[in-house]
């Protein structure tokens, strides 16, 4: 396990018994996974923090590389994916998204939850490009970031919330404007296929006392790949002997 020397912010949130953000993964992703039956090839969790969506995507069949900075949070996924009896599916990397390699086509599957937005926005616009690059012909790409409606933003309307703010917060240095995120999955560069997209509040129990977020959440795959996929939750599921 690659392990810089850093600060480690979040030490203290992975750390904890009750640890930060949960032990489920990301519901879209959860619902994917359910929906698309499963998966198989190379995953890459960029941002994985304590392993939520590392091991429910090993746990479907990937061979799974989990990023994040924080060492302690490195730690419990190692822990977590050995537990689970998925060690030999998960390879833990304590580094720095942008320093990382992005095979061209490289990846079935990429994760990432609440990175682009802790870093400066040049450099998120650089990751974000790699990840699309990095994605296969069948791939699934799955993203969440603050938004500009966060309280802890410094822009409009988040600055202007009542809402507690997260304890992490200091972490958020690039807040996603409405329609940021779904603009650049739009772009013909991505050669994306949005199947899913939506901001919105949400309230925060995992970690810390009560805050709120604002958040952008996008599901999408490789133009041109079409898997069976109904929505989440389905709204029009196949009946029993359809």
């Amino acid at each position: 396990m690659n392990s810089p020397i850093r600060q480690d912010f979040f030490f203290d949130a992975y750390d904890r018994d009750d640890v930060a953000y949960g032990l489920q993964p990301s519901a879209a992703l959860a619902e994917f996974l359910k929906q698309a039956g499963g998966g198989s090839g190379r995953a890459l969790d960029l941002g994985a923090g304590a392993g939520r969506d590392t091991l429910a995507l090993a746990a479907a069949g990937y061979l799974v590389t989990s990023v994040d900075m924080s060492q302690r949070g490195g730690q419990r996924i190692a822990e977590r994916a050995a537990q689970a009896g998925l060690g030999e599916s998960v390879e833990v990397v304590v580094g720095d998204v942008r320093e990382i390699d992005y095979p061209a086509g490289g990846y079935d599957a990429i994760i990432a939850t609440t990175v682009l937005d802790h870093l400066p926005a040049a450099d998120a616009v650089e990751v974000w490009q790699r990840m699309c690059d990095a994605l296969g012909p069948h791939g699934v790409l799955y993203v969440q970031v603050h938004t500009t409606e966060d309280p802890g933003s410094d822009q409009p309307p988040g600055d202007r919330s009542e809402a507690p703010v997260s304890e992490t917060a200091a972490a958020v240095v690039n807040y996603f404007r409405p329609n940021q995120l779904v603009g650049w999955a739009a772009d013909p560069a991505s050669r994306l296929r949005v199947l899913r997209y939506e901001e919105r509040l949400e309230w925060d129990y995992t970690h810390g006392p009560e805050h709120q977020h604002g958040k952008a959440v996008l599901l999408a795959v490789r133009e041109g790949f079409y898997p069976e996929w109904y929505g989440q939750p389905p709204a029009f599921p196949r009946q029993q002997g359809g």
